[in-house]
């Protein structure tokens, strides 16, 4: 008889959205179901509980980033799907992001979905998407967070006060000074993200590319520009206040201005699990309502 090892997932969820625990628990059982072993930040457990999920059955408190498992899902939206790519880091450990409010980028299997779509991928019918990261480097290394970012790094003004002008280099080749609010250096897969929202293209995830998109520029002929993403791109800024916010993926540190800074391809991924016969596309035509127009 053939001993067949145990799979292991680890579920990370949005402790701000009740309808996570109704998901999480929908989850569980299909996967206590299949004999998969469950593990659990000890946070989210405690969310878990006090939303009324019964955790009687034998699963496996998380306490720290040391842990190993074939899989995660990621239960929310896309803000949760960026915080379980940061927690799984470098450890290629691939992702299933699960809805539980309105359709994402990332977190693209729906709630109504939940019982099918668990079932095929446990049943192995996906498959597995590798996204590009960023990458923040200083000097100094002053960002204090994980300094990956697989939608955008952001480079803007810290309050209301006058723009800011940030310098910006791509392998060495001097682009241009924007006079700004801001500046996004966005990966194919954040194409969708904050960089769409200030008129930036959109940019399939299999793209090889980055998407400089400056944020409320001063002067109306500057445009987004489309680099390959194997290229280093070299920043630094002046402020009026000396001193400019960088988020990466919504996480910001404060800086102060003339900080060098160098950002390029993360050496690992970010590991999506799609499911079958669903694709880019797809999701573009239901969240953006591609042909959904009254013209008869």
């Amino acid at each position: 008889m053939t001993n067949h090892k145990q799979m292991k997932i680890i579920i990370f969820g949005n402790k701000c959205n009740v309808e996570v625990a109704h998901y999480t628990n929908e989850v569980m059982n299909i996967l206590r179901n299949r004999g998969v072993e469950i593990m659990l930040e000890r946070d989210f457990c405690q969310f878990l509980v006090e939303k009324g999920v019964d955790l009687s059955f034998e699963h496996t408190i998380i306490d720290s980033d040391n842990f190993s498992a074939d899989m995660a899902f990621s239960i929310g939206g896309d803000g949760t799907f960026i915080r379980t790519s940061a927690k799984i880091g470098r450890k290629d450990i691939p992702i299933v992001g699960i809805n539980a409010g309105r359709l994402g980028f990332l977190a693209d299997v729906p709630g109504d979905d939940l019982v099918q779509s668990v079932n095929n991928i446990i049943d192995g019918h996906y498959h597995i998407e590798d996204h590009a990261l960023l990458r923040l480097h200083t000097e100094e290394r002053l960002y204090t967070d994980f300094n990956y970012a697989i939608n955008e790094i952001a480079i803007l003004k810290r309050d209301s006060s006058s723009m800011i002008t940030i310098h910006a280099w791509a392998n060495g080749t001097f682009i241009n000074s924007y006079q700004a609010d801001g500046l996004l250096i966005a990966t194919a897969t954040g194409s969708t993200a904050y960089s769409m929202s200030v008129g930036g293209p959109i940019v399939v995830p299999q793209a090889s590319n980055f998407i400089i998109t400056p944020v409320a520029s001063h002067s109306l002929n500057v445009r987004p520009i489309i680099i390959p993403d194997s290229w280093e791109i070299d920043l630094k800024v002046e402020s009026r206040n000396k001193q400019f916010l960088i988020a990466l993926d919504g996480r910001n540190n404060v800086f102060n201005e003339q900080t060098p800074l160098k950002i390029k391809k993360a050496s690992f991924t970010t590991k999506i699990i799609r499911r079958e016969n669903h694709d880019f596309f797809n999701t573009l035509r239901e969240k953006l309502m591609w042909g959904t127009g009254t013209r008869k």
